[in-house]
C-alpha cells in the first residue's frame, strides 16, 4: 500500500512533509515535539495536522496488516490466486476487504453450503442455461433427488440457495445497497414504549442517513437500547433490486422462466442475506462516525477550556455549596497552597446566613482573600445570593462561578488523597474550586478528561477511545503552554512530551529535594535518558534557574544560537540573514526571538479574562432584547450554551450564531470564549433562555 501517497491526497499535504513526519513518529518523537521543534522538517505543520497524519497513518497501517492477514488465511486454504492477491492489495477499505474475505471465512454451514454438498451446483447451471419452463425444470430435477431432498421442487429451491449466496457475496451487488444507503436511504423510528417524554423528537422520525446529525444518531441509539424506539433503515428496494438484476444478468440471455427465478432469488438474497447485514454495517458506521464527531466536539471544547487564562496573584476562597451538609469552604494562597477551611450553613434547611457571612468575613480578613470561586452545582444559586450580600459588606472582593464538573471525582481519587491525606473529600472539592480559577489547566489535568463536562453523549461513547483521544488533547494543551517545574503536580508533568507518570513522580520528588536547578539536571533523573530529555526539556520551565533560557521554550539544542543573538536588537534583526549565518531554520529562529523577548511568558495571558461579578442577576431580572456578556460553556452540533450569570445557561442556536450561514458552531466559537449575546426568548417555567449573536434587524 502506498501509504504516503494516500495520506498526501487525503490530507492535502505534500508527500515529503508526510514522509518526514512519519519518520519522526517512528523514531519515537511526540506530536508536540515535532510541531514545536522540527518545523523546518515538517514545513511548519501544526500539532493538529500532525495528529491527523498520526491518526490516519494508524488507520492505513491497520488496513495493511489486515491485507496481510487475509492473504495468509486464504493462502493456507490453498485458494489464493494472483488475481485475488492483487484485488486484496488494491483495496484500502476494511469494509471491502471483509467483503472479499467473506466467502473464504470459516463459518457455520449455510443453506448454500448444504445445497453444494447435495451436488446441486450442476443443476443450478443447467437451470440458468438450458431450461425454459417449470415443467422442464421439474423433469430435470428428478435425477438429482437423493437423501436430504424431498422432491423436485425442493431440488429447484435448494439450488437457488446457492445463487442467493453468490449474489449476496458479490461486492458490486452489496455496493448497490451501500450506495443507496449513503444517498437515498432513510432512518425511520417509531415509538415502542407505551409512554415516553425523554425522546419526544424521535417518536415518529424520518431522515436520510446522509443528513443525520451525530447527536440525533446517539440519541436514537440510546432510545433503542432503552427499548423505547423501533429503528430501521428504509432502502429504495425496488430500484436496488433492479440494479442487482442487471448485474446478475449482464451478458446472459435469460428466458422468461429463468428471469422469474433470478428475480425471486434476488428478492430472497436481498431480504435474507444482504439488507440485514448491510443495515447492521451502516448503523455501525453511523454510530462510529457520530461517536468520532462527538469525541471531536469534546476535544474542541476541552482544549480552550484547559487553556483558560489563569488568575495569578490572588488569594482565593473556594465554595462548594450544599443544602443539608452545608457549604464547604477552603482558602488557598496566591500559589494555590491550602491555608484554611470551614463549613457554613447559609441556606435551607439550616438557614444560618448571618453566622455564615461572619465566618466568611473572618477568613477574608485573615488571609486577604480577593476572589471567591463558587461551584455551580447543587445549592449554587441559593449560596450565590448569600455571597452577593457578603461582597456588599467587604471591600475588594469579587466572585466567579466555576464549573464543578469532575470535582467530586478528583476529591475521592487517589491523587486527591495523596495531595490532602488529612482533609475530608468535601474540603478537597472546595480547594479544587479555588485552584480552577488560579490555574485551570494545572487543576483540571488531575481529573479524567471525560469527567470535565464539556462534551455531548459521552456515556454512549467508546470509553477507551474517548480516553485516548482526550488525553491527546490534554497533552497538546499542556505542551502548548509548558510546565513550570516549581509549581507542578506529577499529574501535570506526566502530560509533558516524552514523560510518563513514573518519570513525572521522580522529577517532582527530585525537584522538592533540590536536585533540579538547571534544565540539564533532568539528565540525572533516574530512568530519564537522552531521547526523553530531547523530547521533554523544551516544555519544562525552570523559573529559578540561573540560566535564563531554562525558563523559556527555547530547546537546549538551540541554546548556542540563542546566546549569539540575545544581546542584539531583536526588533531590528534581519531574520533571513542571521538564519543563514547561524545555519538555522527561519521558523526556529523566529521562535527563539519571540522567547527572548518575553522569557517565562504564559501564552494563556492572551486569552480572555475570567468574568468576575460583584452583583447577582437572576432569570427574573432578564428582559427580551437585553444585551449581556457571557462565557461559552459548551458547544454542540446544534449550538452553544452560554453562561450569562443567572444560574441557567442560555442557548445560542446554530441559526442565531451569526448573520451568515453557520454549518458548524465550532467554526465560529470556542469553549470559554467571552461573547456578547442578546436575549430573544425567556421561558421561566421551563427555565430556558434563548440567546442570539446576530445583528438586530
Amino acid at each position: 500500500m502506498k501509504i504516503i501517497e494516500i495520506l498526501s491526497k487525503e490530507l492535502n499535504i505534500n508527500e515529503e512533509r508526510i514522509e518526514n513526519v512519519i519518520k519522526l513518529l517512528d523514531e519515537g518523537s511526540t506530536v508536540a515535539f515535532i510541531a514545536r521543534y522540527r518545523k523546518e522538517v515538517t514545513g511548519n505543520l501544526t500539532d493538529v495536522e500532525i495528529r491527523e497524519i498520526e491518526k490516519n497513518l494508524g488507520r492505513l497501517r491497520n488496513i495493511e496488516k489486515r491485507q496481510e492477514e487475509i492473504i495468509k488465511l486464504i493462502d493456507e486454504k490453498g485458494q489464493l490466486t494472483d488475481e485475488l492477491r492483487e484485488e486484496i492489495l488494491a483495496s484500502n477499505s476494511l469494509t471491502i476487504l471483509e467483503d472479499i474475505y467473506a466467502p473464504y471465512k470459516s463459518r457455520r454451514k449455510t443453506r448454500a453450503d448444504i445445497a453444494r454438498e447435495l451436488g446441486l451446483e450442476e443443476f443450478l447451471t443447467k437451470l440458468l442455461t438450458e431450461i425454459s419452463s417449470e415443467d422442464e425444470a421439474l423433469q430435470a430435477a428428478v435425477s438429482y433427488i437423493k437423501e436430504g431432498l424431498e422432491d423436485e421442487k425442493d431440488v429447484i429451491s435448494r439450488s437457488l440457495d446457492i445463487l442467493a449466496e453468490d449474489i449476496a457475496n458479490t461486492i458490486d451487488a452489496r455496493n448497490i445497497i451501500r450506495r443507496d444507503g449513503f444517498l437515498r436511504a432513510s432512518l425511520i423510528t417509531s415509538l415502542k414504549a407505551e409512554e415516553d417524554s425523554s425522546y419526544e423528537s424521535y417518536h415518529d422520525f424520518s431522515k436520510k442517513l446522509k443528513d443525520l446529525k451525530s447527536f440525533q444518531i446517539l440519541a436514537i441509539n440510546r432510545a433503542e437500547k432503552e427499548d423505547i424506539l423501533n429503528v430501521k433503515i428504509e432502502f429504495s428496494d425496488a430500484y436496488n433490486k433492479s440494479l442487482i438484476y442487471k448485474l446478475v444478468s449482464d451478458g446472459k440471455n435469460f428466458n422468461p422462466y429463468q428471469k422469474e427465478l433470478v428475480n425471486l432469488t434476488i428478492d430472497d438474497a436481498y431480504k435474507r442475506l444482504m439488507v440485514p447485514s448491510i443495515t447492521t454495517e451502516l448503523r455501525n458506521k453511523l454510530t462510529e462516525e457520530a461517536s468520532d464527531e462527538s469525541i471531536r466536539v469534546f476535544g474542541n471544547n476541552l482544549k480552550p477550556y484547559l487553556l483558560q487564562r489563569p488568575l495569578k496573584g490572588q488569594v482565593v476562597m473556594g465554595l462548594d455549596p450544599g443544602f443539608r451538609t452545608g457549604c464547604k469552604v477552603a482558602v488557598v494562597d496566591k500559589n494555590g497552597k491550602y491555608l484554611d477551611q470551614a463549613v457554613i450553613y447559609p441556606v435551607e434547611p439550616h438557614k444560618k446566613e448571618k453566622e455564615a457571612i461572619a465566618t466568611l468575613k473572618a477568613l477574608i480578613k485573615k488571609y486577604g482573600v480577593t476572589l471567591i470561586a463558587l461551584g455551580n452545582a447543587t445549592a449554587s444559586r441559593e449560596t450565590e445570593l448569600v455571597v452577593d450580600k457578603l461582597i456588599k459588606e467587604v471591600d475588594g472582593v469579587s466572585y466567579a462561578i466555576v464549573n464543578e464538573a469532575g470535582a467530586s471525582v478528583y476529591s475521592a481519587s487517589s491523587l486527591g488523597e495523596e495531595e490532602f491525606p488529612d482533609l475530608d473529600v468535601t474540603i478537597r472539592g472546595a480547594i479544587s474550586m479555588a485552584r480552577r480559577l488560579q490555574d485551570p489547566m494545572a487543576e483540571l489535568v488531575k481529573i479524567e478528561p471525560k469527567h470535565i463536562g464539556v462534551g455531548q453523549y459521552q456515556h454512549d461513547l467508546d470509553s477507551k477511545k474517548l480516553d485516548e483521544e482526550l488525553s491527546k488533547v490534554v497533552e497538546d494543551a499542556v505542551n502548548e503552554v509548558g510546565v513550570a517545574i516549581n509549581n507542578a503536580s506529577y499529574k501535570l508533568l506526566s502530560y509533558v512530551s516524552g514523560l510518563n507518570q513514573n518519570l513525572a513522580k521522580r522529577i517532582e520528588e527530585d525537584f522538592k529535594e533540590g536536585k533540579l536547578v538547571y534544565r540539564k539536571d533532568l539528565l540525572d533523573v533516574k530512568g530519564l535518558g537522552k531521547k526523553t530529555y530531547e523530547l521533554a526539556a523544551g516544555f519544562l520551565r525552570f523559573p529559578s534557574s540561573p540560566e535564563i533560557l531554562d525558563n523559556t521554550a527555547v530547546h537546549p539544542e538551540s541554546y548556542k544560537i540563542a546566546k549569539k543573538i540575545q544581546d542584539l536588537d531583536l526588533d531590528k534583526i534581519d531574520i533571513e540573514k542571521v538564519a543563514e549565518e547561524l545555519e538555522v531554520g527561519i521558523p526556529t529562529l523566529k521562535d527563539i526571538i519571540a522567547e527572548l523577548k518575553k522569557p517565562g511568558r504564559d501564552p494563556r495571558e492572551d486569552n480572555p479574562e475570567v468574568l468576575t461579578k460583584k452583583e447577582i442577576m437572576g432569570i427574573d431580572d432578564l428582559k427580551v432584547g437585553m444585551v449581556l456578556k457571557g462565557k461559552v460553556r459548551n458547544i454542540t452540533d446544534f449550538g452553544a450554551f452560554v453562561d450569562i450569570g443567572v444560574g441557567i445557561d442560555g442557548l445560542v442556536h446554530v441559526s442565531e450564531i451569526s448573520d451568515k450561514f453557520v454549518k458548524n458552531p465550532h467554526d465560529e466559537l470556542t469553549n470559554s470564549q467571552v461573547v456578547s449575546v442578546r436575549i430573544i426568548e425567556i421561558d421561566k417555567k421551563k427555565e430556558r433562555i434563548g440567546l442570539s449573536m446576530r445583528s438586530e434587524n
